[in-house]
C-alpha cells in the first residue's frame, strides 16, 4: 500500500522482509542513478534487512558503490572502534565489507575522539563540503528519537555528543551483556543536520513502533518527538511494516 499524507510518502508492507526488499529497492535505486550518491546511514536491529537486501542486488550485480560516500548518524562515546558493539563494527560486518564501497569513503562519528565536541562540529563540515547528504536513512526509537536525538526542549542542531534517555539505554541493552555496558552517551548528526538531507527515508517495524510512527506523521511538531521534525522536510518516505503502520492507518481511516 502507498498512501501520500501532507507531502510524505508512506510505503505499507506487509512484513518486516517485505519492508526491507522495499527500501533496499530505493536505496540501490538512488546508487544506480548517480554512483558518487552520498548516504546517510543508520544502525540498528531495523536496517539489518534492507542492508542484507542491498548486498543481495550487489552480489548480483546490479549496483556499483566504487565511488559512492557514505556517513553515519552517530555512534556511542566513548566506544573503541572496533568493539562488537561499536557502530563502526556494527557496519563492516552488515553492509561495507560486503560490498566495494571504498573504506576511505565511509564515515561514522569518533566514538574515540579526545576532543568529542570538535572532532563533532569536524564531521558536519566534511558533510556540508560536498554538498550534503543524497539520501538519508533513518530508524525510530520508541521515544521518538532519530539518530540519538532524545526528546528534549529544543531541537538539536549539529552533530554534537548527547546523554541517552534510560529508555533508550534500556531499549539498547538487549545487544550488551548487561545494561550496566551500554554506554550513556553518543556522539550524533542533529536534527537540522539530518533536515538538511536531499531525501529521507525512515524505516519503522512491529507493533511496538505503531504508537510513535502514528504520533510522528499525524501529531504535533516538537522537540518531545524528534521524528516529528519529519514533517518539515520536503521529501521524506517512510517504510512501515503493517504492525508498526497499524495505528497511522487506523486514524486514518484506512
Amino acid at each position: 500500500m502507498k498512501l501520500n499524507y501532507r507531502g510524505m510518502t508512506i510505503y505499507v508492507e506487509k512484513d518486516y522482509a517485505a519492508m526491507s526488499r522495499a527500501a533496499a529497492e530505493l536505496l540501490v535505486q538512488t546508487v544506480k542513478e548517480n554512483s558518487a550518491t552520498v548516504l546517510g546511514l543508520a544502525t540498528g536491529s531495523t536496517p539489518i534487512g534492507m542492508y542484507q537486501e542491498v548486498v543481495k542486488a550487489y552480489q548480483r550485480g546490479e549496483v556499483d558503490f566504487a565511488r559512492t560516500l557514505s556517513y553515519n548518524l552517530d555512534e556511542y562515546y566513548p566506544i573503541n572502534h572496533d568493539n562488537d558493539q561499536s557502530y563502526h563494527y556494527f557496519m563492516r560486518e552488515n553492509l561495507f565489507r560486503h560490498i566495494n564501497i571504498l573504506p576511505e569513503n565511509t564515515h561514522v562519528p569518533s566514538g574515540e575522539a579526545k576532543d568529542v565536541e570538535r572532532s563533532a562540529a569536524e564531521y558536519d563540515e566534511k558533510i556540508y563540503a560536498i554538498g550534503g547528504v543524497d539520501l538519508q536513512v533513518l530508524g525510530i526509537g520508541n521515544n521518538g528519537h532519530i539518530g540519538f536525538n532524545e526528546p528534549a526542549a529544543i531541537f538539536a542542531k549539529g552533530t554534537g555528543l548527547v546523554d541517552l534517555t534510560e529508555s533508550t539505554i534500556s531499549a539498547n541493552s538487549r545487544f550488551f551483556a548487561s545494561i550496566d555496558d551500554v554506554p550513556k552517551k553518543a556522539v550524533s548528526m542533529g536534527i537540522a543536520t539530518i533536515m538538511q538531507a536531499k531525501r529521507i527515508m525512515l524505516l519503522a517495524s512491529g507493533q511496538g513502533k505503531a504508537g510513535i510512527v502514528a504520533q510522528t506523521i499525524l501529531g504535533e511538531i516538537t522537540p518531545q518527538v524528534p521524528a516529528s521534525a519529519l514533517q518539515l522536510h520536503r521529501n521524506v518516505t517512510f517504510f512501515l511494516d503493517e504492525a508498526a503502520a497499524a495505528e497511522l492507518l487506523a486514524k486514518l481511516g484506512k
